[in-house]
């Protein structure tokens, strides 16, 4: 693989691509794993260059240097200690840019490792940001990363009227786009007049093994949300993040967060063969494993749980083309309905302050919790749905394209 370059990278790297910076006061908005090849994080890369007049930062979900575990936790404003600039909370008191915050800066800067999933709050914080950005006249540079899920593109597409902080528009659950091409994508679809730079990455090679989208061996993986903590866990996402709607653990609080599927009262073994039995094509390409684990905190929390772990760390039996990850955990879902229809599965909380049922929240909609629950719905009835949707993403997306 040739030597691969993040945006900011490239920016740090490049005063000609700093040179439109001089004289502009510059604000960042960044997270844990915005951080340079050699582990710097962006605030103190960015603090260093002498074209950058760095005046503000800004902090998504978990905050900028990462200090919240759990979802629905939310952060203060606070000075950053180094630098003495002010950061502002993006997931606090506010979830949108205030004019306060915007005052402090011309140009802000972007550097976000997203996780390729609809779900993943930082998308919905791009939006905002551009949106912000747009009717005040201030700039954007979004500063690009991989998506570690690389390009596969799964799941049905959020339905108008149920955009939330987890669904940030008509996307569907694997979009397959970097942050810098959903950039692009809001840009059209919202029809935003804003002045925005995508930085983009140098030698980013999306289908090249044995990543598929992470620089696996290139790179250094550093947490961007406390929950997720290597680039399995990123590739299990999109189907292991429904399970925070229902009333099954997805590992929280054990060393494998969203990547297991697990609760007390369930049998793994049927459930397993139940699966199988009901769509053998949506488990290509992974190895399902049956696991016990105690949650040390969340769901279930010092109650031995059976359940199964998917794995996707092997280059022997992970095929990034045939892992549907979306299919899989509907699948589940599915099954268990079938062996136990009474199995009080959905959980009703507000998800993310939404007064609707958390797992329609999380899927832009009622139709996967319509098909979970109607006996008579069978695996081909959901595909035909997903299929059509999918489709036609993969034509929309493609004039996106960085890469």
């Amino acid at each position: 693989m040739s030597e691969i370059l993040f945006g900011i990278d490239r920016l740090a790297a490049d005063p000609a691509l700093r040179a439109p910076l001089k004289g502009r006061r510059v604000a960042l908005l960044a997270h844990p794993a915005s951080v340079t090849r050699d582990l710097r994080h962006s605030l103190d890369a960015l603090a260093g260059l002498p074209e950058v007049k760095l005046t503000a930062a800004l902090g998504p979900q978990h905050g900028l240097r990462g200090d919240k575990q759990d979802n629905m936790v939310e952060s203060a404003d606070f000075h950053d200690p180094v630098s003495g600039i002010p950061v502002f909370s993006l997931y606090g008191t506010v979830r949108r840019p205030t004019q306060a915050m915007l005052d402090t800066f011309d140009v802000l800067l972007v550097d976000l490792q997203d996780l390729g999933c609809r779900i993943y709050t930082f998308i919905t914080t791009l939006r905002y940001v551009l949106e912000a950005c747009a009717r005040h006249g201030k700039s954007v540079w979004v500063l690009d990363r991989p998506n570690p899920a690389g390009r596969p593109v799964e799941g049905l597409t959020l339905r108008p009227g149920w955009e939330s902080f987890v669904g940030a528009g008509a996307l569907p659950m694997r979009h397959g786009l970097t942050l810098g091409e959903l950039a692009r994508w809001f840009i059209v679809t919202l029809k935003l007049d804003v002045d925005c730079k995508v930085i983009t990455m140098q030698g980013w090679q999306p289908q090249a093994a044995p990543g598929f989208g992470w620089p696996l061996g290139a790179r250094t993986w550093v947490n961007p949300s406390p929950n997720a903590p290597n680039l399995w866990m990123a590739r299990a996402y999109a189907g292991s993040v429904m399970l925070e709607g229902t009333t099954l653990s997805e590992g929280r609080g054990t060393t494998r967060p969203l990547e297991v599927l697990g609760a007390p009262d369930i049998d793994s073994v049927a459930l397993l063969q139940a699966m199988q039995r009901l769509a053998p094509q949506w488990l290509a390409g992974c190895r399902l494993r049956p696991c016990w684990f105690e949650p040390t905190f969340h769901k279930h929390t010092g109650r031995l749980c059976a359940g199964f772990q998917v794995h996707v760390e092997d280059a022997a039996y992970y095929d990034p083309d045939a892992f549907k990850p979306w299919r899989l955990f509907a699948l589940a879902f599915k099954a268990l309905r079938q062996l136990r229809p009474d199995y009080p599965l959905w959980r009703d909380f507000p998800y993310e302050y939404e007064q609707r049922l958390a797992i329609d929240v999380i899927n832009g909609g009622e139709l996967l919790r319509q098909w979970v629950d109607d006996p008579q719905a069978l695996p081909a009835d959901l595909e035909a749905l997903a299929a059509a949707d999918e489709s036609a993403w993969q034509l929309q997306r493609q004039a996106l394209l960085l890469y």
